[in-house]
């Protein structure tokens, strides 16, 4: 006795299979091939309590809140960075959202002005958990 050939009928269930585990494949080389991130390179000691790190040329420099120069207000530039690498003094975390790995950190500066203030970790290319805390 012959078995009826319906259209469609285990094909289409072979096809989705087939295209499965051909896109598992694909994604498992992907995954397999991707190049992983290289860490930032760390900030570095200099004299003075200065730490030297790579930035953006040309970054924003954000005043202080008050006349305490510990926190940065991020709604007011009082100069800008165009040195690169340049120097700061300290990080400060849990302050105005900047994104990024440290998504609350600023770090406190001079601008090329002679302005002090703080510029955004995202604005620092090199890694800053080596600066010394500004409260600490």
């Amino acid at each position: 006795m012959r078995k009826e050939n319906r259209a469609g009928t285990g094909t289409k269930a072979r096809r989705t299979a087939a295209l499965l585990a051909a896109t598992a494949l694909t994604v498992g080389v992907a995954v397999a091939t991707a190049p992983s991130a290289a860490a930032a390179s760390p900030c570095w000691s200099g004299d003075a309590n200065k730490w030297w790190c790579n930035n953006v040329s040309g970054a924003p420099v954000y005043g202080t809140v008050g006349d305490n120069h510990l926190y940065p207000d991020p709604n007011v530039i009082v100069g800008y960075m165009y040195s690169n690498p340049s120097w700061f003094y300290c990080k400060e975390d849990n302050q105005a959202w900047v994104g990024g790995p440290h998504s609350t950190r600023w770090e406190m500066t001079v601008a090329d002005n002679g302005r002090l203030g703080f510029m955004k970790d995202t604005a620092i290319a090199s890694e800053t958990n080596p600066l010394p805390n500004c409260n600490g």
